[in-house]
């Protein structure tokens, strides 16, 4: 079975994901980090490990991007911290916030960029 077979974001993970910037896929990693910390604040942990599942997923995307090779060491870090964080013992002292702050910055640069990239006037 492919990976896109087995993928839950199928045409991301047939190479449309490596067209966006790295602020766009952590911040739709984090959309779905923020889903899983508000599914798992309501208890409800089935919803909050699809989101999970998900976000690793993406992340997993954004490792084996070319383009993010000199990020190697901030992702995989990154990743084994989300895994530690909502599967393992939580030792790197991670909390809600933590996850909300590193991401929302990905989020508003995103944002940010959308936006300027949308006032740029047409040339003819």
């Amino acid at each position: 079975m492919t990976p896109e077979a087995r993928s839950q974001h199928p045409d991301l993970a047939g190479g449309r994901w490596f067209l966006f910037p790295l602020t766009d896929q952590l911040a739709n990693t984090g959309s779905e980090v923020e889903r899983a910390l508000n599914w798992a604040s309501k208890g409800r942990i089935g919803y909050s490990a699809s989101a999970v599942d998900r976000a690793l997923e993406l992340l997993d995307l954004t490792i084996a991007d070319p383009k993010n090779r000199l990020r190697l060491r901030e992702l995989t870090r990154v990743r084994e911290a989300l895994v530690d964080y909502f599967f393992g013992s939580n030792e790197y002292g991670s909390s809600p916030d933590s996850w909300h702050r590193y991401f929302h910055a990905y989020g508003m640069a995103s944002a940010l960029r959308r936006q300027e990239a949308s006032a740029r006037p047409v040339e003819f």
